[in-house]
């Protein structure tokens, strides 16, 4: 399958655990909720950890400021909790799956290392790292908990039948109720109440996922001026590369239309003159070379027109100016070698820009079609969807169309790209071929 994509804007990443796969059986094959479980059964010891660092670190510190070498300490303590917020959040990246940009304010230039400590002492994103870490113990304990007594819970009822092959049989004790086996097969019940367990486990796993998912978020990533300026920032970056891209696209177009006037219409145009001027010496003393000469010059003449009227065609065909992107697709259709189903439902005439974009998406892809599908048919599918034009191809040929840098499809998306549009091609080996675009309608 190929993809390329140029997406307007963005909003925050959703998560393997946000993605509404709350059914038992998504819940089983996702790995998030297994490495959840990992990492919420690890919490403890973890906490532990920071814990012992942050007191002993602090206390030392704090005592030796008294003399000169408990500043310095107290510096690299500061220095060393920011790094364990950067270790925090790269382990919720890899567990959660959650974006978490970092909520630093930028330290200031030049080379003056007093300058740059105050700057990270007057960061609030610092103190919020160290409330972070001094919650991870309290956190982990009940998170440890919990994840002990469902998970004992659960295995132990589970391993029932090996548990009752012991001299005896086995006792299991759930709250007030007693499960009694005396063999394994007795021992089979209790086994259908370790998998119910066991689902209630996993729920109570990602709800505690979800929990220490948001305090990462709130104590660990930007706050919410900073989330807008990285939005912001994102944005920006993406209209100045959708609008390089678009610069490029254009001159491209413009060394397109030139190298074909020069090796094109300009070519005939000159014969056409050389025939003429031929025609014009021979007139008196050859008429019939002469004749000859002049019928030549006006096919070169009608060739050289029909040159010129395809390559304004290529530039923007009259009959999307004149009648607007129904009629214009409804010919593409009826040049197509396949069959060609277009629907064209827009309550009313978008922007020329986006009505040209719309087209040459539409002539590339069925030209794509043309040469390399091998299908029997397709269809062009545009509507209005909110305050987009969607522009849909379908066809039913062999897949495995790819955007390639210099390719045809890479060349729409850069065109999309101009008025901060997104491409999609959706291709897998077998087919069907999608060819989607998302056009705004007001920019």
């Amino acid at each position: 399958m190929g993809e390329l994509s140029s997406t307007a804007a963005a909003g925050r990443r959703v998560t393997p655990l946000e993605d509404g796969s709350w059914r038992p059986s998504a819940m089983v094959r996702s790995w998030a909720s297994w490495r959840s479980a990992v990492y919420l059964a690890a919490a403890l010891p973890l906490g532990l950890a920071w814990f012992i660092f942050l007191v002993v670190g602090l206390a030392v510190s704090g005592a030796l400021t008294i003399i000169w070498i408990g500043i310095p300490m107290l510096v690299a303590m500061m220095i060393g909790w920011r790094l364990a917020a950067v270790i925090e959040r790269a382990l919720a990246r890899f567990v959660f799956g959650a974006e978490l940009p970092s909520p630093y304010r930028p330290l200031p230039e030049g080379r003056n290392p007093l300058t740059k400590l105050k700057s990270m002492a007057l960061d609030p994103a610092t103190w919020k790292d160290l409330l972070y870490l001094g919650l991870r113990l309290p956190l982990g304990i009940a998170q440890f908990t919990v994840m002990v007594a469902v998970w004992t819970g659960a295995g132990t009822f589970l391993a029932l039948p090996f548990l009752a092959m012991q001299e005896g049989g086995v006792e299991v004790h759930l709250g007030f109720v007693s499960f009694w086996a005396g063999n394994p097969f007795a021992a089979l019940p209790g086994t259908a109440v370790g998998l119910l367990l066991t689902l209630l486990a996993l729920y109570a796993t990602r709800t505690l996922a979800l929990g220490h998912l948001f305090t990462v978020r709130f104590l660990l990533g930007p706050n919410g001026a900073q989330r807008e300026n990285l939005e912001l920032r994102r944005r920006t970056e993406h209209l100045r590369a959708s609008r390089a891209r678009g610069v490029d696209a254009a001159e491209f177009e413009r060394r397109r239309i030139e190298r074909d006037l020069h090796d094109g219409a300009q070519q005939r145009l000159l014969a056409v003159a050389m025939d003429i001027g031929r025609a014009r010496a021979k007139l008196d003393d050859d008429p019939e070379g002469a004749r000859a000469l002049i019928e030549q010059a006006h096919a070169g003449t009608r060739e050289a027109i029909t040159e010129l009227r395809d390559l304004a065609r290529g530039i923007y065909p009259a009959i999307l100016t004149d009648r607007g992107l129904d009629p214009a697709l409804s010919g593409l259709a009826g040049r197509a070698p396949v069959p060609v189903e277009v629907e064209v439902d827009l309550p009313e005439r978008p922007p020329a820009a986006v009505e040209s974009i719309a087209y040459f998406i539409v002539a590339e892809a069925l030209a794509n079609i043309a040469k390399y599908a091998r299908a029997t048919r397709a269809s062009v599918r545009v509507a209005r969807e909110d305050a987009w034009v969607v522009v849909e191809v379908i066809d039913n040929g062999v897949g495995g169309a790819t955007a390639r840098p210099g390719g045809g499809l890479s060349g729409l998306a850069d065109r999309a790209a101009t008025i901060d549009g997104m491409l999609i091609v959706d291709s897998p080996p077998g087919g069907p071929t999608i060819v989607r675009a998302d056009l705004p309608c007001t920019w």
